[in-house]
């Protein structure tokens, strides 16, 4: 069975797993492939050729928890998919969220309201990414890397598997930390290898790079290699691993 609100609009070609739901408003245009059990929430879009894994939801508005600090005001605008996505097997995208075109949102993962996810970005499997965080073009984030509320991602970084972000140096005690909270700001072309943990509110460089397992507690000059607990400054990043180098980077700029 399916159930589709009159007020929906579907283009062409568009095929429907079973147990489908789809609400009013919502846009789906051509070619989308939409797996069993998924459930599109009120006035979302869905760009042309996209594809969407069984058991996924998109456009869930957020339901904070009563001890929650976040605080929301209203209903967040419905999600907004572009062409050529991919949208993995139980995924979930929050209401308020913009994608942009050929990104893939792999199985399992979660992104929460009001972030906006640039063009050719992939989010792993089981990545978790709360609110308010923008992201770039052309980033990969990997399996279970968490990405914290008020994060900033610039074009080309790359985050390894579980990478962890951090936003409260107060952990939720003490009303000064209200003052404080904010996320990491990764420039572009940065690299944050596997299990390394970013403060609140450090600065990634430019083409900088955070060794493996190590913890980040203060900013990371452009173009330096850092490592170790905490994270100090080991080398320059040589210019043949710079964004501008790599053929990938050519290809997608012809």
């Amino acid at each position: 069975m399916r159930w589709i609100s009159e007020k929906a609009k579907i283009g062409q070609g568009v095929l429907l797993g079973e147990n489908v739901i789809i609400k009013e408003d919502v846009v789906i245009e051509d070619e989308v492939q939409i797996g069993n059990n998924v459930v599109i929430y009120p006035g979302c879009f869905i760009g042309h050729h996209t594809q969407i894994g069984d058991n996924t939801i998109i456009g869930k508005q957020p339901s904070p928890a009563p001890t929650s600090t976040v605080k929301i005001k209203g209903q967040f605008p419905p999600t907004q998919i572009a062409p050529y996505c991919i949208i993995g097997t139980s995924a979930i995208i929050y209401a308020g969220t913009t994608i942009g075109e050929r990104t893939m949102i792999a199985d399992l993962a979660s992104v929460r309201e009001n972030c906006h996810i640039g063009d050719f970005v992939i989010v792993g499997r089981g990545v978790v990414i709360d609110n308010d965080v923008k992201i770039g073009n052309y980033v990969k984030l990997q399996s279970l890397a968490y990405i914290c509320a008020l994060t900033t991602i610039e074009d080309y970084v790359f985050i390894a598997p579980c990478v962890v972000t951090t936003n409260d140096n107060f952990m939720g005690r003490t009303e000064e930390r209200f003052k404080h909270k904010g996320g990491a700001y990764i420039e572009y072309g940065a690299r944050v290898g596997a299990n390394a943990i970013l403060l609140p509110n450090v600065r990634i460089g430019r083409e900088a790079f955070v060794a493996a397992g190590s913890i980040v507690t203060k900013d990371v000059p452009p173009y330096k290699l850092v490592m170790g607990v905490p994270a100090r400054e080991k080398r320059e990043v040589p210019p043949e691993e710079w964004v501008e180098n790599q053929a990938e980077f050519k290809k997608f700029q012809k």
